[in-house]
């Protein structure tokens, strides 16, 4: 069985971008260490696109299969996408918003979300963390 994990726009500069926000950890170690720390449990794939068309590609590619869940960091795209949130209604496994950063302690414009309301559930300013906290909660799933 496989998670996936999807990761929006700027999210490869992670461990170099505003590393007071995003933390110094790059987003390849925190991805490989997610796989490790879950390793015979289930699979970890993962995927990184600064473009909302990929994304969007990506998500209807695995969004449909024998997946336990998704994983979904949007970046900057879960406030203005409504392609994304579209997508996301339109898939059959669960989908699991995070946000490294807490989003109701920053900017206005950064909490409200297209992506949210269509996810199963969201977590949201606890790190790099918030990765494992949103596998554990899948794999706690009775599989559909």
């Amino acid at each position: 069985m496989v998670i996936h994990v999807v990761n929006g726009p700027n999210l490869n500069l992670v461990g170099t971008r505003e590393p007071e926000i995003y933390g110094n950890t790059s987003l390849e170690e925190a991805m490989s260490a997610l796989e490790q720390r879950f390793a015979g449990l289930v699979e970890i794939a993962t995927f990184q696109s600064n473009h909302e068309g990929a994304l969007v590609d990506h998500l209807q590619a695995i969004g449909f299969g024998e997946s336990r869940g998704i994983v979904l960091n949007a970046g900057a795209l879960g406030h203005t996408s409504l392609a994304l949130g579209d997508c996301i209604r339109a898939l059959r496994v669960p989908v699991v918003d995070v946000h490294i950063s807490n989003v109701y302690a920053r900017e206005a414009f950064r909490q409200n979300s297209y992506v949210t309301p269509a996810c199963v559930g969201s977590i949201s300013g606890l790190g790099l963390d918030g990765y494992g906290l949103a596998v554990q909660w899948l794999l706690s799933r009775k599989p559909a």
